[in-house]
């Protein structure tokens, strides 16, 4: 028996595309019944500022081929028999190795995505013309057991006005779950290196002003309930969900952009796959203008600079990267005191 199938018209800037969809009432999101094709639709009714935020970069699709309560895993290069709409970039991973990676750049190329099962997408913070020089700093408010969306709501303020001491504008959004995400648009005119500094000079200066509720701590065992800000996001091939993307939530929930004043008592389970078009119908797109004037990390640098002066060491990697210049041991504290013993 053949697989049930259907083909969507998709509009886009070189006129109208046929996008196959096969199994569209699959169900993806089985606790609430979404199904793949209205996934697709979801994805066709945002996909200006979608496109504006995830489009024309390198991105990282994350698939589940059966469903949100199954298995997953990322595709990063363009899959044997990709159609012609869907286009590439090579780039540099922190391995130094090259390879062509995926970029949306029109609503067919993102329903061809959702066709591949893609749930998350995951855009690099650097453009396709040029992907060694980010044109965002992205900061990752990471609430940690005993902590949620108020904790992570209550210092978001708070690194709002670090980053504008240093002369940047930030723009919130949900992550889709229960942290909170803030970007920077900035001018392309250093690596990832060098902006990943930055968010970790930002980071310090909040946790310097709320180091009871903040914490840089690497890992796990040192952040206690705190919010952690995750610096190593802004590594190169290091990702967070885009703005508008879905999540692999039970109830179907949106990394969704909104206004500073929305903040304060917020339900971030409120922005769904059902529920954002209507949003964006309503009020419009929160990051409307998001890059038209971007700043400069050059304030950050000097004050990355000056901690390191006084003292303050590079952070740790992440585990898959090369060992990095002034990188402390990769070693777990409570080991490095000898507190844990390897078993066999």
């Amino acid at each position: 028996m053949a697989s049930e199938r259907t083909v969507l018209t998709v509009p886009g800037p070189h006129g109208d595309r046929q996008v196959g969809l096969s199994s569209p009432n699959r169900e993806v999101w089985p606790e609430v019944g979404i199904t793949k094709r209205e996934l697709a639709e979801y994805v066709l009714a945002v996909a200006g500022p979608f496109l504006a935020a995830s489009g024309d970069r390198p991105v990282s699709l994350e698939r589940f081929p059966d469903g949100v309560d199954g298995d997953s895993f990322f595709s990063k290069n363009p899959p044997r028999g990709a159609p012609s709409f869907v286009d590439t970039v090579d780039v540099t991973y922190n391995s130094g190795r090259r390879h062509p990676q995926l970029v949306l750049t029109e609503p067919a190329a993102a329903v061809w995505a959702v066709q591949m099962n893609t749930v998350v997408f995951h855009p690099w913070a650097s453009r396709a013309e040029d992907t060694d020089r980010p044109v965002e700093l992205r900061i990752d408010l990471d609430p940690q057991p005993g902590t949620g969306f108020a904790e992570a709501a209550a210092v978001a303020p708070i690194m709002r006005e670090v980053l504008a001491e240093a002369g940047l504008t930030s723009w919130l959004k949900t992550s889709g779950n229960r942290g909170i995400h803030l970007f920077c648009p900035i001018s392309p005119t250093h690596e990832f290196l060098d902006v990943r500094h930055a968010v970790i000079a930002a980071a310090r200066e909040l946790e310097r002003r709320a180091p009871e509720r903040v914490t840089t701590a690497w890992w796990k065992e040192e952040r206690g309930a705190r919010i952690f800000v995750d610096f190593n996001q802004a590594n190169r091939d290091r990702t967070m969900a885009g703005a508008y993307s879905p999540r692999a939530t039970a109830d179907a929930t949106v990394s969704t952009p909104i206004r500073w004043e929305e903040l304060p008592d917020l339900d971030p389970h409120a922005f769904t796959v059902r529920t954002v078009p209507a949003r964006l119908a309503e009020v419009g797109d929160p990051w409307a203008g998001f890059g038209d004037e971007p700043g400069r990390i050059d304030t950050l640098l000097d004050w990355w600079a000056r901690d390191v002066s006084a003292g303050l060491s590079e952070l740790p990697f992440p585990p898959d990267f090369p060992k990095m210049p002034g990188e402390p041991p990769r070693v777990q504290p409570s080991r490095a005191r000898g507190g844990v013993r390897r078993t066999r």
